[in-house]
């Protein structure tokens, strides 16, 4: 059975600029909250460059100043260079949203399968979607995701901080997974969002083709068990079923930021790339 584990140059590059949330953040800088980051946006302090230009002119509350202008500098110096390390540790995960247009080209939807636990050696398929799927089979070229991962910014998963990435610690325990990581499990729920990935999916209008559609984790582990007992078809349908996870993620991901930078900035101020 063919597997589909197509290639494409992943490098990392310079994130491009584009008009986004996050050169319009104050939120990463120490002693900015959001309640500061909104007074700057209400002073017409409305992104880095306008801060840069006067940095005067702009009450900035317990930051002070020198602090604010220093760590706009480098943030820049970071986005140009496309140190996406320096914005994982500088937005965290509850931020991390804010990076996405600037981070998409390099990034990974990513989602695992397991045999239904949680070590390393459980690891049964992982899936990436970054414009092409690309799927990693226990058995047949699981391994070839050690270097594979290495060429993305950014990661997108759902719930992955809880589970995909510490079970791929697990296995792959030289990988660093440095990324920016945007779990939408945490983004969509503050946006009031409940349930799991599939619930959501059908509440945002996204349906899953017939062959997969009401598969769940455990349909997943099940299909596995059978794999391993020589079904002919059970591989492939776990297959599509851990694409359509990833590939949705995608959709996903982008109605989470647009929404989330609506409820931090008015469509009348901030244009959203999409």
């Amino acid at each position: 059975m063919a597997v589909d584990s197509s290639r494409r140059d992943a490098t990392r590059l310079a994130p491009k600029r584009r008009d986004s949330l996050l050169e319009k953040s104050f939120i990463h800088i120490p002693g900015i909250g959001r309640d500061t980051e909104k007074a700057m946006w209400a002073q017409g302090c409305d992104s880095w460059d306008t801060y840069l230009a006067q940095p005067n002119e702009f009450r900035v509350g317990s930051a002070g100043r020198d602090l604010v202008k220093k760590t706009l500098e480098r943030s820049k110096l970071a986005l140009e260079r496309g140190e996406h390390q320096y914005f994982r540790k500088k937005l965290g995960t509850k931020e991390a949203w804010r990076a996405w247009p600037n981070f998409k080209d390099s990034c990974a939807y990513l989602d695992i399968e397991t045999d239904g636990n949680r070590m390393g050696q459980s690891v049964t398929i992982i899936g990436i979607h970054d414009g092409e799927f690309k799927v990693y089979v226990k058995g047949e070229n699981l391994e070839a995701f050690r270097n594979d991962i290495t060429n993305y910014n950014m990661i997108v998963s759902f719930f992955g901080t809880g589970f995909d990435i510490p079970v791929l610690q697990r296995k792959f325990p030289s990988i660093q997974f440095d990324h920016i990581h945007i779990d939408l499990c945490f983004t969509l729920k503050a946006l009031g969002y409940r349930g799991g990935l599939k619930k959501i999916e059908k509440e945002v209008g996204i349906i899953r083709p017939e062959g997969v559609a009401g598969l769940s984790g455990w349909d997943a582990v099940l299909l596995w068990r059978r794999h391993l007992a020589g079904d002919p078809h059970a591989l492939q349908t776990l297959i599509d079923y851990n694409k359509e996870d990833v590939v949705n993620l995608e959709t996903l991901a982008k109605i989470a930021y647009q929404q989330t930078s609506e409820r931090h900035w008015t469509t009348s101020q901030l244009k959203l790339p999409l």
